[in-house]
């Protein structure tokens, strides 16, 4: 390595003290952290209960609270526990509660998962931004040590996959080339089901 070269030569390079990225990756990591908790901050009354409903309707007691329920109910209104029936068969009552039990379960349900998803997506979006940004960072960083290597008196190799690597990400280009995979499989998917059936060879 030569002696003579002064530090006047070499780029700047950012360390991992500079403040912005390290105040990037602080409110990255706290945003991680902090979506669900800032979504269960901000339900509302019907959404707080919809998620109570969802823990209780999922438990082991609730189960067992209808396995009671069916097994008093039925008997009793068959007339084998000798008591006179409120609700003979085929039981219109108990179907009836069953019935709007089931909805409201299914509309609660229904809510609770709106609201997950939403948390999800949030979280992959944010993912999505946080490796974009790390892409950047690596690229930066390749040319960065592709200039020092440079300016120290070596050749960078002819190398394909590093000069492609140096390169910015090309965003777009990826989701066309992936849109267009998709319907390429798409299309032969559907040309294989149109094919008729081959005749057997005599």
């Amino acid at each position: 390595m030569s002696s003579d070269l002064n530090r006047s030569d070499l780029p700047e390079i950012a360390t991992d003290d500079h403040p912005d990225r390290r105040r990037r990756r602080l409110i990255a990591n706290r945003a991680f952290g902090a979506l669900k908790a800032q979504h269960n901050a901000e339900r509302g009354l019907v959404e707080a209960a919809a998620d109570s409903l969802n823990d209780l309707a999922s438990s082991t007691p609730f189960l067992l609270l209808h396995l009671a329920w069916f097994v008093i109910w039925i008997p009793w209104n068959l007339g084998w526990l000798g008591f006179e029936p409120f609700d003979p068969f085929p039981f219109g009552l108990l179907t009836m509660v069953v019935s709007l039990e089931a909805i409201f379960l299914s509309i609660f349900v229904l809510m609770a998962q709106k609201r997950e998803s939403a948390i999800a997506e949030l979280r992959e979006e944010l993912a999505l931004q946080v490796n974009l940004r790390i892409e950047e960072e690596s690229t930066k960083t390749l040319q960065l040590v592709a200039g020092l290597y440079t300016r120290l008196g070596h050749r960078v190799a002819e190398d394909p996959e590093l000069a492609d690597m140096m390169q910015p990400l090309d965003v777009a280009g990826l989701e066309r080339a992936l849109a267009a995979q998709i319907a390429e499989a798409a299309a032969k998917r559907r040309g294989g089901l149109k094919q008729p059936p081959r005749a057997k060879a005599g």
